[in-house]
């Protein structure tokens, strides 16, 4: 509270709010817990029990407590001396993150998107609507409340389970992965526009906008960066400009090498493949010039 007021004073930040209920509900232990088995004991609460997910290795440091929905969970951070590591691979790859295909890679695999919100998007929207003609604040009202908090942590969960086992399968099989450098919050910016100047298009943009918020590129993409530096390996952000109207075979840029969605045909040469595994061995193209330039003595 001291370093909070301290920034309002000097003009660095807004005055504190209260903290409130239900909302980032979680706290943190930097001493006097203490971790017995499944059980440990939390200053001002005592001994409880939990579940371990996985081995806890290393000196803890501290202990964080953490809701979600009607469950409670904890996570430890831990200190560990690890060697330098060696990526056991070799390999490089670009990937061209899309929502047709959610994504494309340089060596030809294709992976569709999982669309977690879209399957359940009719039932929540028909939750919503019963929780809308609910006395607000009643008993029923609270409980039909927790079923969509309970629906959105399931499509959550779907979302991130695809994420870590599509990102953990990238990381163990390339040492190099090159990704578009893709700025989502400009992307799935609103087209609604003012009252003077309205927006075109304004639903189809709207339905886009939730396509691309539907896919979790930028959680993806933080994945793979903290599982290649666990592992040795390299991520590249590269600027997606052009990288799929580029020819890979002659270097032809135009638009109209991508006549359709899916297809590339190069109106040069005649090259034709997938549009979206073009777009990926581009950005894989431009991830290693950089690095090569990157590397080179000026």
């Amino acid at each position: 509270m001291e370093r909070a007021y301290a920034n309002l004073f000097a003009g660095r930040t807004a005055p504190p709010r209260y903290r409130k209920k239900f909302l980032a509900d979680s706290f943190r232990y930097p001493q006097g817990f203490k971790l017995d088995g499944r059980q440990v004991y939390l200053p001002m609460i005592g001994w409880v029990e939990f579940w371990e997910s996985r081995p806890i290795e290393g000196t803890i440091k501290n202990v964080t407590v953490s809701r979600q929905g009607q469950h409670w969970y904890i996570a430890c951070q831990v200190e560990v001396d690890l060697p330098a590591p060696v990526h056991p691979a070799s390999a490089a790859v670009g990937i061209d993150l899309g929502i047709a295909l959610f994504a494309a890679f340089s060596d030809g695999a294709v992976h569709p998107p999982l669309n977690a919100y879209r399957r359940v998007e009719k039932k929540k929207a028909c939750l919503q609507r019963k929780l809308a003609g609910m006395v607000q604040y009643s008993q029923n009202w609270k409980k039909h409340q927790q079923r969509i908090a309970q629906l959105e942590i399931r499509i959550a969960n779907c979302r991130r389970h695809f994420l870590h086992q599509l990102s953990t399968e990238t990381s163990k099989n390339h040492a190099v992965i090159v990704l578009e450098d893709l700025q989502v919050r400009n992307l799935s910016r609103s087209a609604r526009g003012t009252m003077a100047e309205p927006g075109r298009k304004v639903a189809q943009k709207a339905g886009l906008n939730k396509a691309i918020l539907d896919q979790g590129w930028g959680t993806f993409r933080h994945m793979l960066e903290y599982k290649q530096a666990r592992r040795g390996g390299e991520v590249i952000a590269v600027n997606p400009r052009y990288t799929s109207q580029t020819c890979p075979a002659c270097g032809h840029v135009s638009q109209a090498n991508r006549p359709h969605q899916a297809l590339f045909s190069c109106e040069q040469c005649g090259y034709s493949y997938h549009a979206d595994v073009v777009a990926a061995i581009n950005i894989l193209a431009v991830g290693h010039t950089e690095r090569l330039n990157a590397c080179s003595p000026h």
